[in-house]
């Protein structure tokens, strides 16, 4: 996937990773702009390529009081104000056929979540948009059989698809990240790495995910390291109080030194 095929990115030509982050759920205008603001400054000073990302709806909860959205229409308008307001593109997740229609008015990338990667008509919707399709790898899948979920966009005459990985099950209770995985998926499409989910512990008793933000620092490290080209974070200005992910989810404040660090490690790797 050529990354100037995503409508207002910018910073393609620094050598850089490219990087999909924001909250995990769109909960309100106020705290978009805010962490939208934040990370825009960030990525301009280190010329990172930089995809807004936050989910219009939260369709895979376990328990069915939890919070899944503050309404289709309203949380979209709110994506589309970030992208109008500093001129970055968005992107989000879609669950449904008919979402991916929808969806496609008002965001540049449509992304596939990992429990629905196979769903061959859910895919082709997407790809049928002519919009960039982000195909996030199922936890219970090998990166190998990640080239049939490519080919299924690429039949669609769209060749504007990249892949994720955001962590295998690891029993019952937690992920891991097998990094064999990084090259073999880079055969196929250009490849991130999740890092904050490739952190979650979910099927927790309580029915709310668990996680890991002590290792996002590690993990993201060494996806720099095996060469991935982007990078996916979660972010919040208040993870304890959240209403989704909030326990794998980076600090904002964290972020810039994060950030920092993964460009040094990068500029390193390109050197070889």
């Amino acid at each position: 996937m050529n990354l100037q095929h995503i409508p207002q990115i910018k910073h393609t030509d620094s050598g850089n990773f490219f990087l999909l982050a924001g909250p995990c759920a769109i909960e309100g205008e106020e705290m978009a702009l805010r962490i939208a603001e934040k990370l825009v400054g960030i990525t301009d000073n280190l010329q990172i390529p930089y995809v807004f990302k936050g989910s219009f709806k939260k369709a895979n909860r376990s328990r069915i009081d939890s919070f899944s959205g503050i309404g289709d229409e309203k949380a979209l308008k709110i994506l589309r104000k970030v992208s109008e307001t500093f001129h970055v593109p968005t992107v989000t997740d879609i669950h449904t056929n008919e979402d991916a229609d929808m969806v496609a008015q008002y965001v540049d990338v449509l992304q596939i979540p990992a429990f629905l990667v196979r769903q061959t008509d859910l895919v082709v919707a997407a790809a049928n948009t002519g919009k960039v399709v982000n195909l996030k790898k199922g936890q219970f899948m090998s990166p190998e059989s990640m080239k049939h979920a490519v080919q299924k966009v690429l039949d669609c005459n769209n060749e504007n698809v990249m892949v994720t990985d955001r962590g295998t099950m690891f029993g019952y209770q937690d992920m891991i990240v097998d990094f064999r995985g990084i090259p073999t998926m880079r055969q196929y499409a250009s490849t991130v790495l999740d890092v904050t989910h490739s952190l979650q512990q979910p099927n927790q008793t309580a029915g709310v995910t668990g996680g890991r933000p002590d290792m996002i620092e590690t993990v993201a490290k060494a996806g720099i390291a095996v060469g991935v080209d982007g990078i996916f974070i979660e972010t919040h200005f208040d993870p304890a109080n959240a209403k989704s992910d909030g326990a794998n989810m980076l600090h904002l404040d964290y972020f810039e030194g994060l950030m920092n660090k993964l460009v040094a490690i990068r500029k390193t790797v390109n050197a070889f």
